[in-house]
């Protein structure tokens, strides 16, 4: 599987560059698919060291992005946004896959 699968927008890299260069001991941004939510499936975020021998790697603009390969599979074609708007700030997954997804953004189903 390549990395051209998932994207990552100006705006998700720009975001993922200010947080890790936050944390010293931290050096990209996690996402991961698992299993519950409102629809199903949701999305993980959290920050992490290094990658794992079989991480999917996704660089953009300075910003680092893991998936491991079992969630990239639910992933693939999605573009990984930054969302600043009234309603809050956010990582948003754009996926092609979802048929269905939850009013919270990070629920949705296949």
């Amino acid at each position: 599987m390549t990395t051209e699968t998932v994207t990552l927008s100006e705006a998700a890299a720009k975001r993922i560059a200010t947080i890790v260069a936050a944390d010293a001991d931290k050096q990209a941004l996690r996402v991961s698919v698992e299993g519950g939510g409102c629809s199903g499936f949701s999305y993980k975020f959290d920050l992490d060291q290094q990658p794992a021998n079989d991480d999917i790697v996704i660089t953009r603009d300075g910003a680092t992005v893991l998936i491991d390969p079992v969630s990239i599979i639910y992933m693939a074609g999605s573009e990984i946004d930054f969302v600043d708007n009234l309603l809050g700030q956010s990582f948003q997954i754009k996926n092609p896959n979802a048929v269905a997804s939850c009013g919270c953004g990070t629920s949705f189903s296949v």
